[in-house]
């Protein structure tokens, strides 16, 4: 309990507003803590390109969008290294390569992820992401269209923040 008001303590600090009633109101945003430049491929994609992707880019988490770039599923690494087959198969590296040609993102992807609206609190992400033990939640509009994502990562860099700001006061 310490823990929590000591953390809203440095928020009111940075000048975060307050209600009427004195409850918090965050002015922390999704929006303004997502990485907005997301790297992202189609319902014709194949495993191969997921797993491409995923190892040129260092992401884990690659959106599955539809060509009006509404999200349909999100593919993870280790949806790709469930779907492959095991290195100590049998199998000739070209028969290897055919499967991950072969197979198609939309068996590996997780079909409608949970997402969030750019404008909602980040604790909302915090809440789903702790909640359901995700690393990252897709940023929608409301009509569907990608326009982020938020990970671990991306709220680490707002503790360290607020932690930082928090040791200045």
């Amino acid at each position: 309990m310490a823990r929590a008001k000591s953390l809203c303590y440095h928020a009111h600090l940075m000048g975060e507003p307050t209600s009427q009633h004195g409850a918090k109101k965050s002015s922390f945003r999704v929006r303004d803590y997502m990485t907005a430049t997301v790297t992202s491929l189609t319902v014709d994609a194949r495993l191969l390109d997921a797993a491409l992707l995923i190892r040129r880019t260092g992401k884990r988490h690659v959106p599955v969008i539809s060509a009006e770039g509404k999200v349909l599923g999100i593919i993870s690494d280790r949806d790709v290294s469930r779907l492959a087959p095991s290195v100590l198969s049998p199998l000739s590296s070209e028969d290897y390569n055919k499967i991950f040609e072969g197979t198609s993102v939309t068996l590996a992807m997780t079909k409608d992820p949970v997402t969030i609206h750019p404008d909602a609190p980040v604790q909302q992400a915090v809440h789903i992401m702790t909640s359901k033990k995700f690393s990252s939640v897709l940023v929608t509009e409301a009509d569907g269209k990608l326009v982020g994502i938020i990970t671990v990562t991306d709220l680490l860099a707002l503790l360290d923040q607020l932690l930082i700001a928090g040791d200045k006061a």
